[in-house]
């Protein structure tokens, strides 16, 4: 990085979680749903200037409460660090499959850039 230039800020403020059960359904149901790997995708579009959101839901097919804890954790910080690649502000919402137990953040990284690059909406 230059001296001078400030950092790029990778943050993940509450404000862009979805909490609202409604949220999750609209998403779920009106959004385009892509699956693979160890997850499962649903992406609806969101207002221009707004800001991408993002919702995670974990069964308990995925293991103990420290299992899905850590899935949880995966998802939100692969989310974090891909955020400002995306081309226009979306609604989330992450369904990890069982598959996601023990996998490794590069892993669940590429199930994610993968699935979003089939919905196109990431920058080219």
């Amino acid at each position: 990085m230059m001296a001078g230039t400030p950092p790029v800020r990778l943050r993940l403020p509450r404000s862009s979680r979805i909490k609202q059960e409604g949220d999750f359904a609209r998403a779920r149901s009106r959004g385009q749903r892509l699956s693979g790997g160890c997850l499962i995708v649903n992406v609806l579009p969101r207002p221009i200037g707004a800001g991408s959101r993002i919702g995670v839901v974990t069964s308990k097919k995925i293991g103990d409460a420290v299992e899905r804890s850590r899935a949880r954790r995966l998802l939100r910080e692969t989310f974090r660090l891909h955020q400002h690649e995306l081309e226009r502000p979306v609604d989330l919402v992450l369904v990890a499959r069982p598959s996601i137990a023990g996998r490794k953040l590069a892993d669940v990284e590429k199930d994610f850039l993968r699935l979003l690059g089939q919905a196109k909406v990431l920058k080219s």
